[in-house]
């Protein structure tokens, strides 16, 4: 995967799946329409947390052991920032358009 002049992308990935490995959430960015269930699914061998950053956002995970999956439907627009509160250097966003 070559990226010609486009040095680290940062632009949003879309799709609904979110990798937890290497201690990251993979894409970092993702990008979504309302209504689209994004399902994030734990690769490492030690347990992970989906959970929003803030208070009072949607994300609240149990700890997901390997292979675990958690699912969340994104049903407003916005970006919801979230990190894993056991390894909270371990942070992503959703954007969710119309």
């Amino acid at each position: 995967m070559s990226h010609a002049s486009t040095g680290a992308s940062a632009a949003p990935v879309t799709g609904n799946a979110v990798a937890i490995k290497n201690f990251a959430f993979s894409p970092a960015a993702l990008k979504v329409k309302v209504g689209t269930r994004v399902t994030w699914t734990n690769q490492d061998t030690d347990a992970h947390t989906v959970t929003s950053a803030g208070s009072g956002g949607p994300l609240h995970s149990a700890a997901l052991s390997t292979h675990a999956t958690y699912s969340y439907t994104f049903t407003k627009p916005g970006t919801y920032a979230y990190l894993c509160t056991i390894h909270p250097f371990m942070t992503a966003t959703v954007e969710v358009t119309r």
